[in-house]
């Protein structure tokens, strides 16, 4: 194995180990992945119809991207083992429900949202099959916080704050704020499904935030720390990688520019 790619391996084996530890001790199953069967059959469909149109634009951005450069698909791995990993790691919240990080800030700050509307939906499938985290009735749902807004915030965030030279803070920031608005979002969600007796949706969203807002605000910055950490590793390790990346990038805006 070459080098650059020994310190990748060491470093996704050791989040592993984390989120074994994290998932082989028992959990409440209320987490923030919606559960199975939790929402409102209306409620689930219209997420999923939701979701469906941007899994296919990902596919086929992924596609343009894997046809032009098909030495990028280890930066496409490396992006869909970061997010498995950290949205697999739950740490118990109050209440009986549970927190995580959800690692979609990485891939799209080096892909863009519409990738890992794809990437974060069948990590999301895949969790739902194999660790019983979250639901194939509510994937739409978790689909549309974790792998489709929380891209979207992070994809903003970060052109916003880069443009002004800082990279680091710009990664740092894009990555915590679109783990809070992930939650923001499944609060949202949860509240539009079950509005309360008395205040409806308002009151119903208040409570929904305050039972995850004590373990995610430190949840979201460790995790922008982490993506700060593997980011500098690339700019380190992955320098060609990035370079085609880039390169590909301002081709395509190039293009989009001409179609205009």
């Amino acid at each position: 194995m070459k080098p650059k790619y020994q310190k990748a391996a060491t470093l996704l084996a050791m989040l592993g180990l984390s989120a074994y530890l994290v998932i082989a001790t028992p959990t409440p199953a209320h987490a923030m992945h919606i559960a199975e069967g939790y929402l409102p059959i209306e409620w689930a469909a219209f997420w999923w119809v939701i979701a469906l149109p941007f899994f296919g634009l990902g596919l086929r951005s992924i596609d343009r991207i894997t046809q032009a450069h098909p030495e990028l698909k280890l930066l496409l791995a490396l992006s869909g083992a970061f997010t498995f990993v950290l949205s697999a790691l739950k740490i118990p919240s109050v209440n009986g429900s549970s927190s995580h990080p959800t690692g979609t800030g990485l891939g799209t700050i080096l892909f863009g949202p519409l990738v890992m509307s794809v990437i974060g939906g069948l990590v999301l499938l895949f969790q739902a099959v194999l660790l019983a985290h979250g639901g194939l009735t509510t994937l739409g749902a978790n689909a549309f916080s974790m792998a489709i807004v929380g891209p979207m915030v992070a994809y903003v965030v970060y052109n916003a704050i880069a443009k002004t030279g800082h990279q680091k803070i710009a990664v740092f920031m894009a990555s915590m704020l679109e783990d809070l608005c992930t939650y923001l979002v499944t609060a949202v969600q949860l509240a539009l499904a079950f509005p309360a007796v008395q205040g409806g949706f308002v009151a119903a969203f208040i409570k929904f935030v305050g039972v995850f807002a004590i373990t995610q605000i430190p949840l979201a910055i460790s995790e922008g720390l982490l993506t700060l950490l593997v980011w500098n590793w690339l700019q380190e390790y992955g320098q060609q990688e990035l370079k085609i990346l880039q390169l590909f990038q301002q081709r395509n805006n190039l293009n989009a520019k001409t179609s205009e």
